[in-house]
């Protein structure tokens, strides 16, 4: 593997590929989106089992992870103070998205305050906690529509994406619930989290194998991605991070409750886990795009 001092000196090797590896969105300050979509997915997923149950730790705990998912997207803006420019809710994912985070906090934490103040039950409350869920939907959502998006790079551009970054969302979710086990237990709750996690794991696992099949047989940059994931330079991060850790550990602990039970605390090792394993498949799809042969930027 070559190692480059010059960004310039990089970018001429880049060039000489068939199609031209994207880093814009993965390498350096890109980080900090793979880190905000990353945790917007685990707020707003945990927020969606958290509220339905009735968990108010894990209410409070989605809120602050998508506070913080939206400071990482600032801090990966070049101008944050120009992130207003973005709101264009008509033509734009990324403006869609900006709303919907806008809308959730503001209504999860009316919400939250209500609860606080014995008013959770309430014709208001629950209006609110609906809006709540709108927002945390269009959060699920937004991710894998910007990527689908991007016709400059075909690894992205399919519309599996999305339906494979909600359910990914959703597995944070119930992943964030399961770190809570060995000090609250989440009450009579705790089995269903537990179910839903082993589900959707392995929903989620069946997607990513499904998107991957598809982009084997797709145009010469999405197999160059699938390459680069499973044999090229995203290899490692794939199969430690997405396979071994966030699907394989997971899975082997959820088969084993399943015929005997298991600690909490091996519980709350599959949250952890699977939390690994959700950033590393967003890791993964966004180091491996690759622009179309000859195109040197995505619309």
């Amino acid at each position: 593997m070559r190692v480059f001092t010059d960004p310039f000196d990089r970018l001429l090797d880049d060039m000489q590929e068939t199609a031209r590896p994207q880093r814009e969105w993965v390498d350096g300050r890109g980080l900090l989106l793979i880190t905000g979509h990353f945790l917007s997915g685990v707020g707003a997923g945990g927020w969606a089992f958290a509220s339905a149950l009735g968990f108010f730790p894990g209410e409070v705990a989605s809120v602050a992870i998508v506070a913080a998912s939206a400071l990482a997207h600032l801090l990966f803006l070049g101008r944050p103070e120009r992130f207003w420019r973005m709101i264009k809710i008509r033509t734009s994912w990324v403006g869609r998205g900006f709303m919907g985070l806008t809308l959730f906090m503001a209504a999860s934490v009316v919400y939250l305050a209500l609860r606080v103040a014995g008013l959770g039950d309430t014709t208001g409350a629950v209006a609110v906690w609906g809006l709540s869920l709108a927002g945390a939907a269009v959060i699920m959502l937004y991710k894998g529509n910007v990527y689908a998006v991007c016709r400059a790079i075909p690894f992205w551009n399919s519309s599996l994406l999305p339906v494979l970054y909600v359910a990914y969302a959703l597995r944070g979710g119930t992943a964030l619930l399961l770190l809570f086990l060995p000090w609250t237990g989440l009450g009579t709750a705790h089995g269903l989290v537990e179910v839903l996690e082993l589900w959707i794991g392995l929903s989620a696992g069946v997607c990513i194998l499904f998107y991957l099949t598809i982009m084997a047989s797709s145009s010469v940059g999405a197999r160059r991605s699938v390459e680069d994931l499973l044999r090229g330079r995203v290899a490692a991060a794939f199969y430690g991070g997405v396979i071994a850790v966030g699907f394989v550990i997971p899975v082997a602990i959820g088969l084993l409750n399943a015929v005997t039970p298991v600690s909490l605390g091996a519980l709350a090792v599959v949250g952890a886990a699977s939390l690994v394993g959700d950033f590393y498949v967003k890791y993964a799809i966004a180091k491996a795009g690759r622009y179309l042969p000859h195109v040197h930027g995505a619309r």
